[in-house]
């Protein structure tokens, strides 16, 4: 058994989470020519596990940005230097759109009814000690991405076409309707719960019991699924999909209205009892660090909860990501040592969002905010002559945001200044570069090591958390306040996630209305860049109000002015970036005409 688990965990290693390997391409290209039928896959145990690795493949790495997942710059978190997204400017059509995954995707769900259909006709790995109970995993892992792959499709397009279980012959009739998002939702979670039987509570190390076995890291196990399961029901509690009358005329050709109508209070608490199950495993805790000063002790455990709180908090981790190669080097500001791009820019609204250090928004008049000079001393986190706006903001900010004043997050170029300069002749500047500077005078700084060093190829590889337990916290608290306002979980999970990141509690209204303003933005600050904010505002169904922002004209610095970090030029809030008017279209992505085309029982989604 142990030759068989080091085999598939080198292929979910190399294959499914480390590289990029094409989903169009087939499958049966990659075998030896002599291998021409499935029976000769399927009766070979090295193609089975193959088969399987291929199935994982196309899970996204949220890491992968700019030009992979662009779910960040499509939202108010960040706007790209050389990426620009077709819904930003209005201009995404059935025909034209980024990152499209409708093929993608429904061809992993057919690798999967081909491995669910087939994997018993082996019999090399039965033989193996333990093997009838690797099938049965295999086929646990099988039948949860499917699953997952529906869901994914579902949170990007809507209601979607269901298969059904078997994979279906070329010649098949493929004019299928759309299914009931409720439909969708419970074939979803009734596959996962049958996944859930056949895979393990843990992967174990098999030479001791006592360890996990990091080769498998990102298997699906039980505790993955119920984590996921969470998701999926956060989100079909919320307005998009909970008795959205505005969607009313989604409906098949028949007549079936695709999104239910009716708002049931209900499935706000089936989503927090799925992430209140989550909690109560006990297996994860939120990370920290310990340090006498609780303000840098908040800075450290948030800052490297990406770099080490995997072991802690991490749910479904993803073995290798493309974040060096992509994410770090594109966000790091070009005084980095070696080539850094400094082009994943932060807008004014991201950067409004941070409390200060003793809690309180920047709004609150006993905040100790200020927008009027600048300061005579340093610190830690910023250099003498820093703006006031940056100066005693909460822990958090200093993690999420570079600044104009901040210092290099990374190796600095030995012979350039460590302080990072984004006014328009600073070392990181827009005179500098043709396109590699930040739109509005800030650019992302999470999840970027301190000690990598561009120049000399030095990185730092860790997992990357799909899941921690800090997004557990946020979604169970977000569905309690929905269906037990009031309820004291609400705070005392708040808190510890406040507490962790160097704030004090929340001590203000703590009326439903107030905590879901507050709950809001305590998960746009903690889950910043992880890849929720596109989502959220969606599943909210507040992307056409004025403070999520996710349309129109954006704020930042005047990144054409400025010669020194106290440049008052600079440091004026400006328009920097313009994208189209918000449409309510955008809350999903069209399915693409070519589907459409194809099948006409296949509905578009209202406005395209």
């Amino acid at each position: 058994m142990n030759s068989i688990i080091n085999k598939i965990g080198k292929y979910l290693t190399v294959l499914c989470i480390g590289l990029t390997l094409s989903c169009s391409q087939d499958f049966l290209d990659t075998v030896p020519d002599n291998i021409t039928a499935l029976e000769d896959v399927f009766t070979n145990k090295g193609m089975t596990e193959q088969w399987l690795a291929r199935i994982y493949n196309p899970l996204p790495d949220m890491w992968d940005q700019p030009y992979n997942q662009q779910w960040a710059g499509q939202s108010d978190e960040a706007d790209y230097a050389w990426v620009f997204p077709l819904m930003n400017s209005g201009a995404m059509t059935p025909d034209n759109t980024n990152h499209n995954v409708w093929s993608s995707y429904y061809q992993a769900i057919r690798y999967a009814a081909i491995f669910l259909e087939n994997v018993d006709m082996n019999q090399e790995i039965p033989a193996e000690p333990n093997g009838d109970r690797l099938i049965q995993q295999y086929k646990g892992e099988a039948r949860f991405l499917r699953a997952y792959y529906y869901w994914l499709l579902m949170r990007q397009y809507g209601p979607v076409v269901l298969m059904g279980e078997n994979s279906l012959p070329p010649d098949a009739d493929f004019q299928i309707p759309r299914s009931t998002w409720d439909d969708g939702i419970e074939f979803v979670l009734s596959e996962m719960n049958l996944a859930m039987a056949d895979v393990p509570e843990k992967h174990l190390n098999p030479n001791n019991p006592q360890e996990l076995d990091q080769a498998q890291t990102g298997r699906i196990s039980k505790p993955i699924i119920k984590a996921i399961k969470s998701q999926i029901l956060l989100f079909h509690a919320s307005p998009l999909v909970n008795g959205n009358s505005d969607l009313s005329g989604l409906v098949n050709p028949d007549g079936t209205v695709l999104i239910n109508q009716t708002y049931d209070e209900n499935k706000w608490k089936r989503a927090a009892d799925a992430a209140k199950e989550v909690i109560d495993l006990g297996y994860y805790s939120l990370f920290k660090v310990e340090d006498d000063d609780p303000f840098r002790a908040g800075f450290l455990s948030y800052r490297n909860l990406m770099f080490e709180g995997w072991r802690t908090e991490g749910i479904w981790l993803r073995a290798n990501s493309n974040m060096y190669g992509n994410w770090e080097r594109h966000a790091s500001p070009r005084n980095s040592n070696g080539n850094a791009w400094s082009g994943i820019a932060v807008p004014q609204e991201m950067v409004d969002a941070f409390r200060m250090s003793n809690g309180l928004t920047i709004n609150d008049t006993n905040s100790g905010y200020s927008e009027e000079g600048f300061v005579e001393e340093g610190n830690t986190y910023y250099s003498p002559g820093t703006f006031k706006m940056y100066v005693d903001r909460e822990p958090r900010f200093y993690v999420n945001i570079t600044f104009n004043g901040s210092y290099c997050p990374v190796v600095p170029n030995p012979g350039w200044s460590n302080v990072v300069e984004f006014f328009y002749t600073g070392n990181s500047g827009k005179q500098g570069a043709t396109r590699d500077y930040p739109s509005t005078g800030y650019t992302a700084r999470k999840n970027i090591h301190p000690n990598n060093d561009y120049r000399d190829g030095r990185s730092f590889s860790r997992p990357a958390m799909n899941i921690r337990l800090g997004e557990i916290y946020l979604n169970y608290i977000e569905a309690l306040n929905e269906y037990s306002p009031g309820h004291q979980d609400i705070f005392f999970y708040l808190n510890e996630l406040r507490n962790r990141s160097g704030l004090p509690d929340y001590e203000g209204d703590m009326g439903q209305d107030t905590m879901r303003e507050v709950i809001h933005i305590e998960r746009q600050v903690e889950l910043m860049f992880e890849g929720h904010r596109y989502w959220d505002v969606r599943r909210w169904k507040v992307a056409d109000q004025p403070e999520y922002h996710q349309g129109g004209a954006f704020h930042g610095m005047d990144i054409d002015q400025g010669n020194e970090i106290s440049s008052p030029e600079f440091h004026q809030r400006s328009v920097v970036y313009t994208r189209a008017d918000w449409e309510d279209k955008n809350y999903w992505y069209p399915v693409p005409q070519s589907e459409i085309d194809r099948n006409k029982q296949l509905v578009q989604n209202p406005g395209y």
